[in-house]
């Protein structure tokens, strides 16, 4: 069976602000005490009328701005007749036909080493007031399904794409960037084990017969909250419906859209309700908010308060520091903070190579032995970058570099560490570049005198017998250059 894939998302943001779109209750994560979080506004008691938060707008505009969306000059709010237990009001005010962007598009590449970034389209990304959230028993016991308003409320974007995805993992990577980028602009702390991120995927095929191009109905799988939970949701569901293709036949029209869910245990979905249409909401203008008018002013503040986006930024450092390109996504996609750090290391020793290397590998298994990001890392990147820096002028070598690296992690990270405390330690752990051929000739004589049976294997030829030599030189001689003792080595043996 020939098919291609048409993926499109629906992703949700909530957005960084102390206190929700339309009234000042607290916007925080807070599942502990429910319903406390709450007011006359978020409950929808009669009477109270919401004021719209100008923060929660901003950084709307921010988003949309750094999504290459067109920011239209006039904007409003919309009802959406919603009936259920976490909406109290029973509508929640949205955006329908004049969202506050749209027409934006993101670049994505599966595999940045091979793929050429590709385009993905967005219809519109549009600011709304989240729901409360339900928690049912799903046991089957029969226990009281229970609804937290806590969460009502709070100002979530959400950003709509084109069906131009064509594969799980082109949602997964799509996700990714957008979550990176998200991030970058600290509009959102995109905690999805929080549901601060979170997104629902329509998935169909089209079928290439006689021909022709045959769409399958179409199925959206809600409330995806984790890169893994989207990745394996739509390939289930692309298996399902080519089995549901090859048994029924049906095409898009003659089945209605349907809803389905996500089961992560099971590793599978299922039905849930057919898919409502935007008659079904009953959209009208919100009379209790006026539109909002964009002036020129606002979006050139906005420009001028946005970061580097992470895309510019992986092109900038690759060529700035002659990386690769695989080690400028890693540093890149590590957040901004990390990035920080790592332009700040190369600033001070001069390497980028050499900096990326330890931001990479020892920095980075620092950080997740610790379980800590970049921002608590008790080194600053100028001791960081002062330990590369003599590693690049040959004043230590690369292992005394990690012992030295090692040895300042113990210190109190609450005291500044400079560079004379650095040199000292350098001296009294004897981490300092050995120079003197002398003193290294007598610790290889001493080497090879007591490995006689290696050095004859050395000697044959069999060069794997050179590391064992040289380790012991190294430990003797802690600031012993490698290549310098192993060429020595290999000397002696011939002599």
């Amino acid at each position: 069976m020939d098919y291609t894939v048409i993926i499109g998302l629906e992703v949700h943001v909530q957005l960084l602000t102390e206190s929700k779109i339309f009234c000042g209750c607290a916007n925080k994560f807070n599942p502990d005490h429910p319903n406390t979080q709450t007011c006359p506004v978020c409950l929808g008691l009669p009477g109270a009328l919401p004021v719209m938060n100008q923060e929660a707008f901003r950084l709307a505009v921010k988003t949309g701005m750094a999504l290459n969306c067109d920011i239209p000059s006039f904007t409003k709010w919309d009802r959406k007749q919603y009936y259920y237990p976490d909406l109290p009001k029973n509508y929640q005010i949205s955006q329908y036909d004049l969202p506050f962007s749209q027409d934006g598009w993101v670049e994505i590449a599966v595999d940045p080493e091979q793929d050429e970034p590709r385009k993905i389209r967005l219809i519109r990304a549009h600011l709304e007031e989240d729901a409360g959230k339900n928690m049912h028993d799903e046991s089957g016991g029969g226990a009281d399904s229970l609804v937290d308003l806590n969460r009502t409320g709070t100002p979530l974007l959400e950003i709509v794409s084109e069906p131009d995805l064509r594969s799980a993992a082109e949602a997964k990577a799509f996700l990714q960037e957008l979550k990176l980028l998200l991030g970058y602009l600290e509009v959102s702390d995109c905690n999805m084990q929080e549901g601060s991120l979170r997104c629902d995927a329509n998935v169909n095929l089209h079928v290439h017969q006689d021909g022709k191009n045959i769409p399958t109905p179409i199925v959206e799988v809600k409330n995806l909250n984790s890169f893994r939970g989207v990745e394996m949701a739509i390939d289930y569901e692309i298996k399902r419906q080519v089995k549901e293709w090859e048994s029924t036949g049906k095409t898009m029209g003659e089945v209605a859209k349907e809803t389905r869910g996500w089961d992560a245990e099971r590793g599978m979905t299922f039905s849930q309700r057919g898919k409502e249409e935007a008659s079904d909401y009953r959209y009208l203008p919100d009379p209790d908010l006026v539109p909002v008018i964009v002036s020129e002013e606002f979006l050139e503040e906005i420009r001028n308060d946005t970061c580097e986006f992470p895309a510019d930024r992986r092109t900038r450092i690759r060529e700035a520091y002659s990386l690769s390109q695989y080690d400028a996504a890693v540093i890149v996609d590590q957040g901004r903070a990390f990035a920080d750090y790592y332009e700040d290391v190369a600033g001070h020793c001069g390497d980028g190579k050499q900096a990326a290397n330890w931001m990479t590998q020892d920095v980075q298994r620092e950080l997740n032995e610790r379980n800590i990001g970049i921002q608590d890392f008790p080194l600053h990147s100028s001791v960081l970058g002062d330990v590369l820096s003599r590693i690049v002028k040959k004043e230590i070598t690369t292992k005394s570099g990690r012992d030295l690296f090692a040895e300042l992690l113990n210190i109190d990270s609450d005291e500044i560490i400079t560079a004379e405390q650095i040199h000292q330690i350098i001296v009294d752990k004897g981490l300092a570049v050995v120079s003197d051929t002398g003193q290294l000739e007598g610790v290889i004589a001493a080497v090879i005198a007591k490995n006689a049976k290696a050095a004859e294997d050395l000697r044959g030829g069999k060069q794997a017998a050179a590391g064992p030599l040289i380790g012991q030189v190294m430990r003797e001689i802690k600031g012993a250059d490698p290549a310098i003792v192993r060429q020595m080595i290999l000397d002696a043996v011939q002599e």
